[in-house]
C-alpha cells in the first residue's frame, strides 16, 4: 500500500461502546474506521460511505447481526461481512452462512492481532472480488467488441467481394448476368458459369459466395485447365502420407477444406473422363476418398463450376459426361466477353490503371479520352486479363500523369476508333475479298494511323519514320481521310 493511497474503510457495529472503542483502537492505524451502535445507524453509514468490510456484533437490540448483514448482502453484495459473537451456536452459524453470506466468525474475547489480520484478509478479498468483477466486465466487453469487429469484417468482406465489386457501367450487358447470379446466390444449388477465358467467372463466383448463406465459411477456387489427373486428385481429394513420392504428411484436399463453404472449379470442360467420374460422385453423394486411403470421407460444400467451352456442345460430341453436366448445371450463367461490353471498358481500364499505379507506386491521373477511344474499339480476345496487361504496360512506359494513346500496343492502334469498330487483324485483310489495290490501301491506312497515334500525331517524325516527305504524308492523309480522333495538346506540328 503506498503512502498516498486511501485507507480501506471498515464499519464497526456493536451496541457496547467500550467494545467499539477497543476495535477502533486496534484498527485505526491501518484502516479508516466508522462506528455504529445500532443496525439502523450502520445502514445510514453504508449509504454515505464506500465500505469494504463490516465487523458486526450478533446480539444487538432490534435486528441481529445476521439479519442486518443479510440486508447488506442484498444492497452491497461485494462488501465483506464478519460476525463477532460471544456464542458459538451451530444453528446461528449455519443461518449466518446461508442468509448473510458471512465471510468469517470471530468469537469474544478477540485478540487485537487477530482482528487486524481478519480485517487485512477481508480487504484483500474485497479487492480481489472487485478486480474479478472488473475483469469479467472487460472480458465481456472485449468479447462483444471482438464479435462486433468480426461481424464488421465479415460485412466489409461481403461488401468488398460481393456483386458491388463486379465493375460495370449503368447500362452494361453484364447487368442482366449479375441479376441472374444474385438470384441464384441465395439458393444452395450447383451453378455452371460459362464464358471465354478471362471474362471474370471467378469474380462472379466469389460474389455469389459472399452473398449466399455460406458467406461466413471459406471460399476456394481452382482452375483445372492444364492440370494432370494426379495433381488434380491431390489438390481436390487430398492424399495420405506415402501415397505418392514427395507426400510425406497427410494432405487435406479442397473437398475437405471447403466443408460447409463454397468451391469454384474453373475449366471443368478440360477434365478427363476419369476425373469427370470422380467429380460426379462428389456432386451426387458428397463422398470422396483421399489418395492412398480406403476411408470414404464426406463433405457438405456448394460447388460452383466454370467452363470455357459450351458444355452442352461437349456433351453432344461425347467429350463430357451428360450426367455430370446435368448435375453441375442446376443453374447456368453465361458471362459475356469483353468485346460485348464496350461501354464498360473505360471504367474497367481506369480502375485497373489506378490499381496498378497503387501496386507499383507510380501515381497517375488517368487515361486520356483518345486512349480510351482505341481501347473501346478493340476486340480483346484475352478479355479482362488482356486489358489489365495492356493498361499495366502503358503505366510502365508512361512519362506523364495522363496516359495517352501513344502508349497503346501497335496492334490495338491499328483499329479505327469509330462506333462500329473495324477489322483489327492483318490476316483478315489478307483473306478478305476485294482487289489487290483495295486491300493494300487498307493496310497502308492502318499503318499510317498507328504510326501517327504512337508519335502523338507529330507529322514530321511520322514522315521520317515512314520514308515519306511531308507533302507525301499529307497527301496520303487527305486521300484516306485520316484525321486525329480528337484535337490534343500533343499535336506538335501545325497543319
Amino acid at each position: 500500500m503506498t503512502r498516498d493511497a486511501p485507507l480501506p474503510t471498515v464499519l464497526l457495529i456493536d451496541d457496547e461502546r467500550h467494545a467499539l472503542a477497543s476495535m477502533r483502537m486496534a484498527l485505526e492505524d491501518e484502516f479508516d474506521c466508522l462506528t455504529a451502535e445500532t443496525a439502523d445507524e450502520g445502514w445510514r453509514l453504508m449509504e454515505d460511505n464506500f465500505v469494504q468490510v463490516i465487523f458486526c456484533d450478533q446480539r444487538m437490540p432490534g435486528k441481529t447481526g445476521v439479519e442486518f448483514l443479510a440486508e447488506v448482502r442484498e444492497r452491497w453484495p461485494e462488501t465483506v461481512r464478519i460476525i463477532i459473537t460471544g456464542y458459538t451456536e451451530t444453528n446461528d452459524m449455519i443461518s449466518a452462512i446461508n442468509e448473510a453470506g458471512i465471510y468469517q466468525f470471530m468469537t469474544k474475547p478477540w485478540h487485537p492481532d487477530q482482528l487486524v489480520m481478519a480485517a487485512k484478509n477481508a480487504t484483500q478479498l474485497f479487492q480481489l472480488a472487485r478486480d474479478h468483477e472488473r475483469m469479467t466486465l472487460e472480458m465481456r466487453y472485449l468479447s462483444n467488441t471482438a464479435e462486433t469487429k468480426l461481424e464488421q469484417q465479415r460485412k466489409a468482406l461481403r461488401e468488398g467481394l460481393g456483386f458491388e465489386n463486379v465493375l460495370r457501367a449503368p447500362n452494361s450487358p453484364l447487368n442482366a448476368t449479375v441479376a441472374v447470379a444474385r438470384q441464384y446466390a441465395t439458393f444452395d444449388v450447383p451453378v455452371l458459369i460459362q464464358g471465354e477465358a478471362g471474362t471474370g467467372k471467378t469474380q462472379l463466383a466469389r460474389a455469389m459466395h459472399y452473398t449466399s448463406l455460406r458467406s461466413d465459411r471459406p471460399f476456394f477456387e481452382l482452375n483445372c485447365a492444364g492440370m494432370t489427373d494426379e495433381l488434380l486428385q491431390i489438390e481436390l481429394f487430398g492424399a495420405r502420407r506415402g501415397a505418392l513420392a514427395g507426400v510425406q504428411t497427410n494432405k487435406a484436399g479442397l473437398f475437405q477444406k471447403t466443408d460447409r463453404g463454397t468451391l469454384f472449379l474453373n475449366g471443368v470442360d478440360s477434365l478427363s473422363p476419369a476425373m469427370q467420374m470422380a467429380l460426379l460422385r462428389v456432386v451426387t453423394e458428397g463422398a470422396f476418398q483421399p489418395l492412398g486411403s480406403h476411408e470414404t470421407l464426406g463433405t457438405n460444400l456448394r460447388l460452383l463450376t466454370g467452363a470455357h467451352r459450351d458444355l452442352r456442345a461437349e456433351v453432344a460430341e461425347g467429350r463430357f459426361r451428360a450426367d455430370l453436366y446435368y448435375a453441375l448445371s442446376v443453374a447456368e450463367i453465361a458471362m459475356p466477353p469483353l468485346r460485348a461490353r464496350a461501354g464498360d471498358i473505360a471504367m474497367l481500364a481506369q480502375h485497373m490503371l489506378f490499381e496498378a499505379a497503387s501496386a507499383h507506386g507510380k501515381p497517375v491521373h488517368g487515361l486520356a479520352d483518345t486512349a480510351l477511344d482505341f481501347l473501346e474499339n478493340y476486340d480483346w480476345p484475352g478479355n479482362l486479363r488482356e486489358l489489365e496487361n495492356e493498361v499495366t504496360r502503358m503505366l510502365i512506359f508512361a512519362q506523364d500523369r495522363v496516359l495517352g494513346p501513344e502508349l497503346i500496343s501497335r496492334h490495338i492502334l491499328q483499329a479505327d476508333p469509330s462506333e462500329d469498330g473495324a477489322d483489327r487483324s492483318a490476316d483478315q485483310v489478307l483473306t478478305a475479298e476485294g482487289t489487290l489495290k483495295d486491300r493494300v490501301e487498307l493496310i497502308e491506312m492502318r499503318i499510317l494511323r498507328e504510326t501517327l497515334t504512337r508519335l502523338k500525331w507529330n507529322k514530321s517524325r511520322a514522315a521520317a519514320e515512314l520514308g515519306l516527305s511531308r507533302v507525301g504524308l499529307r497527301a496520303k492523309l487527305d486521300r484516306y481521310g485520316i484525321t486525329p480522333p480528337r484535337k490534343t495538346p500533343a499535336e506538335t506540328e501545325e497543319d
